[in-house]
């Protein structure tokens, strides 16, 4: 299993105004992920910026917007997101062991932001 980084993911940007902080999200679409781990030839599990987190869910969605942010556990993560699995052959334990792999980085990637 390999974690795979997007250093072309463009950011949410941000506007504070005196009342209240608006997020903007770039545009979603396939390449829009940060971190990404491939649970089969046509799925993969990412992680993405979601409002000042990393959220993560399937690539390839069914139900559009399914995805949890990066804190939870990796279980608690799966069985919000596996309706998204769209493959019976990808393993519950495959699709956990990615959710593992792109916490620790999300982890590791949001301490470095809030560095900045």
């Amino acid at each position: 299993m390999e974690l795979e980084i997007n250093s072309n993911c463009k950011s949410a940007e941000s506007i504070e105004t005196t009342r209240a902080m608006i997020m903007i999200t770039p545009p979603i679409d396939k390449d829009y992920w940060i971190f990404r781990v491939a649970v089969s030839e046509n799925q993969a599990i990412i992680g993405f910026e979601k409002f000042s987190t990393i959220g993560i869910g399937f690539q390839h969605e069914k139900d559009w917007n399914t995805n949890l942010p990066y804190q939870g556990t990796a279980q608690e993560i799966f069985d919000h997101i596996s309706c998204n699995k769209g493959d019976d052959s990808i393993s519950k334990e495959t699709c956990i062991e990615a959710i593992q792999l792109i916490q620790d980085a999300a982890t590791k990637y949001m301490e470095l932001t809030k560095e900045k």
